[in-house]
């Protein structure tokens, strides 16, 4: 059976730029089946949900549902719901936790301030605190969205969990059906796809180490993609794998093409010559679409910039 993943598969269509672009993630437990559009199609309330991704908007905050691997008993009374939000951007990234019997607390929060790093009302409104376990690793099951992150993010996400791998949940929507299992790994922020059961250790291995693995790496949640892609070419570039070492500063231009500035904490930098391409030959984006030619980031320069260049 021909699917989105198996053409996109089949085609090796890169990955790179291609993640989901959220400088703060804010995750809701909630069980039970999802719709397509999760927060307004689910057993939470839909007003709730409608007024979650108002406040979101504009924010940088991307808001998103989890649940616990495994089935799903159709249960419409949850008593507590865990809560999550974390910080992505290098310099300043966090994850915390909380647990709470009112979503509607949430809309206590104040938006603005967690897309800009500022975790404060998370702490005054849901009494959250500093996560202390073990990473997150967030794989996309939304079958609604599409059928291919049913039946590969699912089995992942049990075997993961069934396994042992702490801090496995289910998650709505992460976008990129075709590069399906997709996973999200936090405090960090890095997406990937195709991921397999024992690719997924690797990476939450790396991010307890402070690494970012990059093999299957879609890019960094906290740039755009044009960034996420350079980002990455310069790990590749330099074998720099310290999660917090690279930070993109700038991104120069419009489609099709960018010249994105990436700083070392070293004080190295980095011009990357990002290009945005179409697919070929087309694809479906999602199962059951029309064939089409989804924008790819193509890297096609990376020039380190002397140090007289830094200090002119």
């Amino acid at each position: 059976m021909s699917t989105c993943t198996s053409a996109s598969r089949h085609l090796d269509e890169p990955l790179a730029g291609t993640a989901a672009t959220a400088r703060t993630w804010l995750l809701l437990e909630q069980p039970g089946p999802w719709g397509v559009k999760a927060l307004t199609s689910s057993h939470l309330d839909p007003a709730l949900g409608r007024a979650l991704e108002a406040a979101a908007e504009g924010t940088g905050v991307r808001v998103a549902l989890i649940r616990r691997p495994g089935r799903h008993a159709d249960c419409r009374e949850v008593r507590e719901r865990r809560v999550y939000v974390a910080h992505t951007v290098p310099g300043n990234v966090w994850l915390h936790s909380a647990t709470t019997s009112d979503p509607e607390q949430l809309l206590g929060l104040d938006f603005a301030a967690l897309g800009k790093g500022d975790p404060h009302t998370f702490g005054t409104v849901l009494r959250g605190r500093t996560h202390t376990g073990a990473p997150l690793a967030l794989v996309c099951t939304n079958g609604k969205r599409d059928r291919c992150c049913a039946l590969l993010g699912r089995p992942l996400a049990a075997e993961l969990a069934a396994s042992g791998v702490e801090g496995t949940w289910e998650v709505t929507h992460l976008g990129g059906h075709r590069f399906s299992p997709t996973l999200l790994v936090l405090p960090f922020g890095y997406v990937y796809g195709r991921a397999e059961a024992h690719h997924v250790k690797e990476v939450l291995q790396g991010v307890r180490e402070g690494r970012v693995v990059t093999e299957g790496c879609r890019g960094g949640s906290a740039w755009e993609r044009p960034g996420q892609a350079a980002e990455l070419a310069v790990r590749t570039e330099t074998g720099e794998n310290a999660a917090g070492a690279l930070t993109v500063v700038r991104t120069d231009g419009t489609a099709p093409r960018w010249e994105v500035t990436v700083a070392h904490v070293d004080g190295r930098r980095w011009t990357i010559v990002v290009t945005q391409g179409a697919s070929q030959p087309p694809r479906p984006e999602s199962c059951g679409s029309a064939l089409g030619s989804p924008a790819r980031m193509d890297v096609v320069a990376v020039r380190e910039l002397a140090p007289a260049a830094l200090a002119g």
